[in-house]
């Protein structure tokens, strides 16, 4: 299960890094209005230099390290799990959030900060309602968690961590 667990994380982290690279330096996202996708979301241009949605904003180079070194801290521990994992859905979900972790990681490393781009909303007359505004690694992440979730509530098969 090790290398199908993998075999996704590479899938996850290369499909976020190309649609982020597309975005940023071919479509030029940056320099342009927002992209009106629907109803619902929006295509936008966000420098994330926390975690998920906006915690712990930092500009400091101390700052961003210690968030890349506990991602690869996280990294390496879903790793070792899913060394020791025999299910396909766990794997799978391993897998995701490895690769989205991996991704945002890249990220990191290269700009210093996180590229989001996808804002959720919802509009009703007055009320609106803002989602925060994510990346493809992000919905990997959410994806695995809730895959592990799912595996932890099927009673005798439950997910047990090392």
């Amino acid at each position: 299960m090790t290398r199908f667990g993998l075999a996704i994380a590479v899938a996850a982290c290369v499909l976020d890094q190309a649609t982020k690279l597309y975005l940023m330096f071919v479509y030029d996202l940056p320099n342009r209005t927002p992209i009106r996708l629907g109803p619902f979301f929006d295509f936008v241009f966000v420098r994330n230099t926390g975690i998920s949605y906006g915690l712990f904003q930092t500009d400091s180079s101390l700052g961003q390290w210690t968030l890349l070194g506990l991602k690869i801290a996280a990294v390496i521990a879903l790793w070792v799990w899913l060394a020791r994992v025999t299910d396909r859905l766990t794997a799978a979900s391993l897998g995701l959030i490895i690769g989205g972790a991996i991704g945002n990681a890249i990220d990191r490393l290269a700009y210093g900060w996180v590229f989001d781009f996808v804002f959720f909303h919802v509009s009703a007359g007055t009320w609106r309602f803002n989602w925060y505004v994510f990346n493809l690694a992000d919905a990997a992440i959410v994806a695995g968690v809730i895959g592990l979730l799912y595996e932890s509530l099927r009673g005798d098969r439950a997910v047990k961590a090392p």
